[in-house]
């Protein structure tokens, strides 16, 4: 699993049709797939201090030449895959 590391700010739509921004916590590559962990943000600028205990919300990314975009992981069974070798990964770095 390879991983990046670009604290930014994405501002996306809601099922209702609201403003919701998520910090890139960073990028995954699990299985040959690009996935981004996100955390919910107020606004959007960058908080100024990290929390380890925030929520993390893991998207699928869909990369092109000239953008990025975020999707919705439906598949349980990829969820579930995508779940565990990130755990797996945050184990191994623990022990160090």
């Amino acid at each position: 699993m390879q991983e990046e590391n670009n604290s930014q700010i994405i501002k996306t739509i809601g099922e209702h049709g609201e403003e919701i921004y998520m910090k890139l916590q960073e990028v995954v590559n699990v299985g040959g797939k690009d996935y981004a962990l996100l955390s919910l943000v107020k606004e959007d600028v960058l908080p100024t201090d990290d929390n380890d205990d925030d929520e993390l919300i893991v998207m699928k990314m869909n990369k092109t030449e000239n953008e990025c975009t975020f999707e919705i992981i439906e598949d349980d069974d990829e969820f579930n895959f995508v779940a565990q070798a990130i755990s797996d990964s945050d184990e191994i770095e623990d022990e160090d």
